[in-house]
């Protein structure tokens, strides 16, 4: 098999090669290549020592170099060799406490922690695959390099990138290594919320993002999202439903692009259900207030996983409005979008017809017709270019100062009144009328 590798990657296996040091690309670049991808980085692998790497290549970054990796630096791109090595005892479950150096490739590869990730390669040698990767890659499984045990009580993080990795690619998971998962799975009580939100969310906008009810399977989720154990355990007894709250988020998680903003919606738009079921006289469940519910849970997770704030603001906002109903017309439109908010409201659109897609077929005609003329309205209050938010509103706080008013919160006020009288009334947004009829002293 011949992968083609950057001229760099060629040139620094080359010059380690020529000073009678074994090198080869490993790992992901190697599987990536084989898949048919781009890799996003390519690493090294070497028989030299951090200090024989040093001291053949003339710009070298000390990124790593207790662990043996040394950055080299080609035409201002970074490439990481890593000498071979075997990994000391993992005392927090994430990092080895020490490591020792060796000439044996074979011993560096058994530390990795899948046969898909544990291959190498060079133009000479070809592709190294000790461990079966090319196997697993025509099978499509994930698999643990050994003891799948062991890789796991190494470095548990390892439970979600098995998830991760089993998502990205559309493979399924051993057995044996599903069987030490579910063994392992307390110990990501030992990782760091933003190593889980980080692989969370690959898993979430990969092509399979329906992998996480593999994870809640295995007993991973319960260590850092029970409110999805709950709702994987909350039937929908209604009938515009068929699936438990957790399924339900994510097969709708799957109907939608893959974003993070809007598969971290689709996940979390429904936890609140399990807090607001009611069971009327005729044994239908209801949710009545479940979208605020939703909403707090979803930022007491985003919180939790250590998202930005920017991504916790656009999630809640589409998870408390994702069950809104908006009356037919334009003027309810400029409400709407003045309420939600100008740069989230065109995903709501995405939310609403995702959740629908996966709902029961009950209604689901009328739903989508009334989506369809929401839309419509929405495409007509931008070709109108109507004002619904103080951006384009005609006067600015500004405008008040110069008019002699004193900053403070009652420029603000001035203006959230101009705006609700435009959003009533576009043809009034023009900074004469505005000032006259509100600043009439002036």
């Amino acid at each position: 098999m011949k992968i083609q590798m950057p001229a760099a990657v060629k040139e620094i296996i080359a010059t380690l090669q020529q000073n009678n040091f074994e090198a080869y690309a490993v790992g992901g670049c190697v599987r990536d290549s084989i898949l048919g991808r781009k890799p996003n980085d390519w690493d090294i692998t070497t028989s030299a020592s951090p200090e024989e790497v040093k001291a053949l290549f003339r710009r070298t970054i000390d990124t790593g170099i207790e662990h043996g990796t040394v950055t080299i630096m080609v035409d201002k791109v970074g490439y990481e060799v890593t000498t071979y090595r075997i990994d000391g005892k993992y005392e927090d479950g994430r990092h080895p406490k020490e490591v020792t150096f060796t000439r044996n490739l074979k011993e560096d590869l058994l530390r990795r922690d899948f046969t898909i990730n544990a291959m190498a390669y060079n133009d000479t040698d070809g592709l190294v695959d000790i461990f079966g990767g090319m196997q697993d890659i025509e099978n499509k499984v994930i698999r643990c390099v050994g003891d799948p045990k062991a890789r796991f009580t190494e470095d548990a993080l390892r439970l979600m990138r098995a998830i991760r990795f089993a998502a990205q690619l559309g493979y399924s998971i051993e057995e044996k290594t599903r069987e030490a998962m579910k063994e392992i799975a307390g110990n990501l009580t030992k990782i760091s919320a933003e190593r889980i939100q980080v692989e969370l969310v690959k898993t979430l906008v990969s092509s399979n993002p329906f992998m996480l009810k593999d994870a809640y399977e295995l007993g991973l989720t319960k260590y850092f999202m029970p409110e999805f154990d709950l709702a994987m355990e909350t039937y929908q007894n209604n009938h515009h439903h068929m699936y438990t709250v957790g399924e339900h988020s994510l097969v709708a998680t799957g109907h939608i692009r893959a974003d993070k903003v809007l598969r971290l919606t689709m996940l979390m738009h429904d936890f609140g259900k399990p807090h607001c079921i009611t069971t009327d006289e005729k044994g239908i469940d209801h949710y009545y207030g479940h979208p605020a519910k939703s909403e707090e849970i979803a930022r007491e997770i985003l919180h939790r996983l250590k998202f930005d704030n920017d991504t916790i603001r656009k999630v809640c906002i589409l998870v408390r409005h994702h069950d809104e109903r908006i009356v037919s017309g334009v003027k309810y439109m400029r409400r709407a979008v003045a309420r939600i908010g100008e740069d989230v409201f065109p995903a709501l659109f995405e939310v609403q017809e995702a959740d629908i897609f996966a709902q029961s077929n009950y209604k689901k005609e009328s739903k989508l017709e009334a989506l369809a003329i929401n839309r419509r309205d929405y495409a007509e209050m931008l070709a109108l270019k109507q004002c619904v938010s103080k951006a384009t509103l005609a006067v600015t706080g500004k405008d008040l100062i110069d008019c002699g008013m004193k900053p403070g919160k009652e420029i603000g006020a001035v203006l959230d009144a101009m705006l609700e009288d435009v959003i009533e009334e576009p043809q009034h947004n023009s900074k004469e009328y505005l000032l006259k009829k509100f600043l009439p002293f002036f």
